[in-house]
């Protein structure tokens, strides 16, 4: 029974859907899958979140959100300004813990990065990955940049002593630039662990039914799909470098 943890390297990078594509490719095995968002942000009460999402794509799974706030802020002040009280670690460990006794797989989804604060006290998603002892999967975009913040989220994750399971990246075009296509390989350098798929960039727009079919086949083995990264690496080869 795994808990993984699903984070992305900020805001908008494809956690949502690569958590919906990690739950779809675990079902198509026949494993039993939850989804737990701990903090939704920037959602009105009433109106589906990420979790919601998660489950519109993935399909039979049981989703569980622990908090809203309906400010789109980091969670700790989110909750300070709408006098609501903040998600803790504690609280995020015990619903994993849970989940986990009745189901195979437990995804939980953080909200923007791994540092982002969810308390006062300076908690964040790393505290409860530690207290989970989660696996920590990392979803990063593919252009110019990216290597920066996944090398920087790779290094906290492993200065707490977390498991990076690896990257995925989580929009993915399908006419590539230089720089995506140089990142193919320097990726999985920058985390200092594989990449385990790439991601559609417009994957959240197909039926929930095409999306189910198609997600084993954008994910690697690791995670349940057929997705081969030496083959996605050769089919995308940036074009040779100047020579002097």
């Amino acid at each position: 029974m795994a808990i993984v943890v699903v984070t992305g390297t900020g805001t908008g990078v494809g956690k949502t859907v690569a958590t919906a594509a990690v739950a779809a490719a675990s079902l198509a095995q026949g494993l039993s899958v939850a989804v737990l968002k701990p903090a939704q942000t920037g959602v009105a009460e009433g109106e589906p979140g990420d979790a919601a999402e998660a489950t519109r794509l993935a399909g039979a799974i049981t989703a569980v959100e622990l908090a809203r706030f309906p400010e789109p802020l980091a969670p700790a002040t989110a909750a300070r300004r709408s006098g609501l009280k903040p998600v803790t670690p504690t609280d995020i460990a015990e619903a994993a813990a849970k989940l986990s006794a009745v189901h195979d797989v437990v995804l939980v989804e953080g909200a923007g990065g791994l540092l982002v604060r969810f308390d006062e006290e300076g908690s964040t998603l790393a505290h409860a990955a530690d207290l989970m002892r989660a696996g920590v999967l990392l979803v990063a975009p593919p252009g110019l940049g990216t290597l920066n913040v996944t090398a920087l989220t790779a290094e906290a994750v492993r200065a707490r002593k977390l498991n990076c399971l690896g990257v995925i990246i989580g929009t993915w075009r399908g006419d590539p630039d230089l720089a995506e296509r140089c990142n193919i390989a320097d990726l999985p350098v920058a985390a200092g662990a594989p990449l385990l798929g790439a991601l559609p960039q417009a994957a959240a727009a197909l039926s929930p039914a095409a999306f189910r079919t198609a997600a084993p086949d954008w994910l690697a083995p690791q995670l349940g799909g057929t997705w081969d990264a030496v083959a996605f690496a050769e089919a995308y080869a940036p074009p040779p470098g100047p020579t002097a």
